[in-house]
């Protein structure tokens, strides 16, 4: 009997799940320059809700399953939470802040996750999480404080408000799961449904009648609801349900870098080396956090076998 050594301890991610569900962020950094650039000014609500409810219902319409019991009041919190609340301040930052800016805010978010994992999911919040989290608050921190853009205070909390609504809805969907034989299609159908529903009588009554759309604008929505919405959200929550939650929260901080990308090459938008300092600290933040303290090794016995000559 030989004593050979194994560590064993908490698996690394699945990096194909890691990768697509990295798309989620990416994609979302395009929408900071297609509201700016495409949207009708000024309009956050009406713009969150026609980038849930048409997405929500043409996916209810394709998976045909409605919620029911206790899953009737958890897809309207979902719903509130990631896209009913999320929504309005995503796009309020959004309409208030260049583009780069306001997706950085959202280094915020693995910080509140750490916190909502340690209330709702008994998940200690190791160390290294911590850091790389408070690692990412010191990147938003570079960018916001310092930026020479244009900033006010009611676009920064509206971003921070965001991160910390998406931070509990990401939370709250890797403890409710989803109910036996429902996809993360269907899931993802009920929350943008539910959260469009509950935008519109809010739209209606703060924004008044909807707009007049043209060619662009349509083509803006149409873009954000099937690409930057149903399909994004799908990779979303089924990375939820396959990761780690705060795993997932970290990978937000993806967003920040594809707007500025977005923002440097096709909007002219510049970024000082300080900012770009406080994006790198926030990034780094994000790789971090999808690590965990290494394991203890723990010593197996093996029987080995000694084949005997004849």
């Amino acid at each position: 009997m030989v004593a050979l050594t194994a560590r064993r301890g908490v698996s690394l991610p699945n990096v194909r799940d890691l990768a697509l569900t990295a798309l989620t962020p990416l994609t979302w950094g395009s929408t900071y320059a297609v509201t700016t650039e495409f949207l009708p000014p000024g309009r956050p609500l009406f713009t969150a809700a026609m980038r849930a409810l048409p997405a929500g219902l043409v996916l209810l319409a394709a998976t045909r399953v409605l919620p029911r019991g206790a899953w009737l009041w958890r897809a309207a919190v979902l719903g509130l939470l990631n896209i009913g609340a999320f929504f309005p301040l995503l796009f309020l930052a959004a309409y208030r802040l260049p583009g780069g800016i306001a997706a950085v805010l959202g280094a915020v978010g693995p910080l509140f996750a750490l916190g909502f994992a340690a209330l709702l999911l008994a998940e200690r919040p190791a160390a290294r999480r911590l850091l790389a989290a408070f690692t990412g608050l010191a990147g938003v921190g570079l960018v916001v404080l310092r930026a020479d853009a244009r900033l006010d205070v009611v676009g920064v909390l509206a971003g921070l408000a965001g991160a910390a609504s998406m931070s509990a809805g990401t939370v709250l969907t890797k403890r409710w799961g989803r109910p036996e034989g429902v996809g993360a299609l269907t899931l993802t159908a009920w929350q943008l449904t539910a959260g469009g529903l509950l935008l519109v009588p809010v739209t209606l009554l703060i924004e008044g009648p909807p707009p007049a759309l043209d060619g662009r604008a349509v083509g803006g929505y149409v873009y954000l609801g099937a690409v930057g919405t149903a399909t994004a959200y799908w990779l979303w929550f089924r990375g939820i349900s396959r990761l780690p939650a705060t795993s997932v929260s970290f990978l937000a901080l993806l967003s920040p870098l594809s707007a500025a990308v977005i923002g440097w090459a096709a909007l002219g938008q510049a970024l000082t080396p300080l900012q770009l300092l406080g994006m790198a600290l926030a990034f780094g933040g994000t790789l971090a956090g999808q690590t965990s303290a290494r394991p203890r090794p723990q010593t197996v016995t093996t029987p080995i076998t000694t084949a005997r000559s004849s």
